[in-house]
């Protein structure tokens, strides 16, 4: 009996995983049809405001900690110092990048992630590949599942949490994931999107940064 339900269990959780790689999909591809138009207003103004490169791509880890491209729409200059390093974030920050990041429509361009399959449209947030050494062996199960263009941490407080708080939710999330959850999670981030909060951290352009669990 125990078996039973144990592979009961075990075929209605793939069950469902099949359902979210098949909406992840379908979602995407509608969302960049859709959307298309707006892509290409955000890719105009960037090239006139901006300039080139349009699209910011960086390798990020996805699930099990392979390494994926992951794209964002350019919000930054590429401004340096006299020894040739980028200035901080604050000064290469450029006011369409600030609208883009207050309105989310950065993240865009990551609809082309889920429908390669990297990413998916809820699941922690990709980070840079230099915390991967970072992370307690509790903290990188966030890896255990794709990471999404949102998640449970960014309907939250987004930038706003401290870095425990956000892979305690991230966590939490993977051990918790359901398609129901997921759902509430989508509802949930177009209203965080309109009241426009949690962008930055206070006293940082985005967040600090993560240097591991401290001893």
């Amino acid at each position: 009996m125990t078996i039973a339900k144990f592979s009961y269990k075990k075929g209605l959780a793939r069950s469902s995983l099949l359902v979210k790689f098949i909406l992840d999909r379908l979602a995407a591809a509608l969302a960049l049809l859709v959307l298309s138009p707006l892509m290409l207003i955000v890719a105009i103004a960037i090239y006139i405001w901006i300039g080139r490169p349009i699209v910011f791509t960086q390798p990020r880890p996805g699930k099990d900690s392979r390494i994926f491209t992951f794209y964002k729409f350019r919000t930054m200059t590429d401004e340096r110092d006299d020894r040739g390093h980028l200035l901080p974030d604050d000064q290469r920050l450029t006011p369409i990048g600030q609208f883009l990041r207050q309105t989310s429509l950065d993240e865009l361009p990551q609809l082309w992630n889920v429908l390669k399959g990297d990413m998916s449209l809820v699941g922690p947030r990709p980070l840079i590949v230099e915390y991967l050494p970072r992370y307690s062996p509790e903290q990188a199960r966030r890896h255990e599942v794709k990471p999404g263009i949102t998640g449970l941490a960014q309907i939250q407080g987004r930038n706003a949490l401290g870095w425990e708080e956000k892979f305690r939710l991230d966590v939490w999330y993977v051990d918790n994931w359901s398609l129901w959850l997921d759902g509430k999670i989508m509802f949930l981030t177009l209203f965080k999107v309109l009241q426009q909060e949690g962008i930055n951290q206070e006293g940082y352009t985005t967040s600090e940064e993560f240097k591991g669990e401290q001893k």
